[in-house]
């Protein structure tokens, strides 16, 4: 598979905590662990000219995975718009952590995307709600990440087509951590775990996840939508 992984990469340029734990940002994390797996990986950022986003790079690509947090309004419209686009015609995409704000999930979704939280560093819990489904495959029962930021429900977003993870935290908070949803011709796949101050993608479980998602929402018919004006069939 051809998968494109994109980044703000600014806390990483910005934070020296952030640094430390992905030296050569998130997005680099992502795709090593993706090209283990011999897909062919490629990385865009938010500093390079028009998002490092294309319609001939978008069209070339089978799943676009999204990390987003801090500059959500600096990711022009017309880009929000031609990745929904390409979603629409099959694309796969994969929005991760606060990327549910982000501009082509919002599109995607239709609505706020909003949600509650805070970030005291608790322990989540994800629990595999659809053990069946093929993204969480090789995980257990449920799996523990020591410190992340907490998100809670409500979560403004449109009754997800299939629910795979639910997270519970240590205050209490539940949020539907893993959902699937079908837009078009393409697969769109929202994972929760992610914050840029804990080494949530060096874990494997999450890892695992992530692995098994691109394999979920790669492309099984690709074509622009249209409305055409055909002719009637005569018998």
């Amino acid at each position: 598979m051809k998968i494109l992984v994109w980044n703000e990469y600014r806390h990483e340029c910005k934070d020296e905590k952030v640094h430390d734990i992905y030296p050569d940002g998130i997005h680099n994390t992502i795709a090593a662990f993706l090209r283990a797996d011999g897909h062919e990986v490629l990385t865009a950022t938010l500093p390079e000219e028009n998002c490092g986003l294309s319609e001939a790079l978008l069209d070339s690509v089978d799943v676009l995975i999204w990390w987003g947090h801090m500059c959500h309004g600096e990711v022009p419209d017309a880009v929000a718009a031609l990745v929904q686009k390409k979603v629409l015609e099959g694309m796969g995409f994969i929005a991760l952590h606060s990327a549910h704000h982000s501009k082509p999930f919002k599109l995607l979704m239709g609505t706020s995307c909003n949600l509650s939280w805070r970030e005291d560093g608790d322990y989540e819990l994800l629990w595999a709600a659809k053990p069946s489904h093929p993204i969480a495959q090789g995980i257990d029962r449920y799996f523990k990440i020591a410190h992340e930021e907490t998100y809670g429900e409500p979560f403004d977003i449109p009754e997800p087509d299939e629910t795979v993870f639910i997270s519970s935290y240590a205050g209490g908070e539940v949020f539907r951590a893993g959902l699937c949803f079908y837009r078009g011709n393409g697969r769109i796949f929202y994972f929760q775990p992610g914050h840029e101050t804990y080494p949530i993608y060096h874990d494997e479980n999450v890892q695992r996840v992530i692995k098994n998602a691109v394999l979920w929402a790669k492309p099984t018919y690709r074509a622009p939508l249209e409305c055409p004006h055909v002719k009637k069939i005569t018998l």
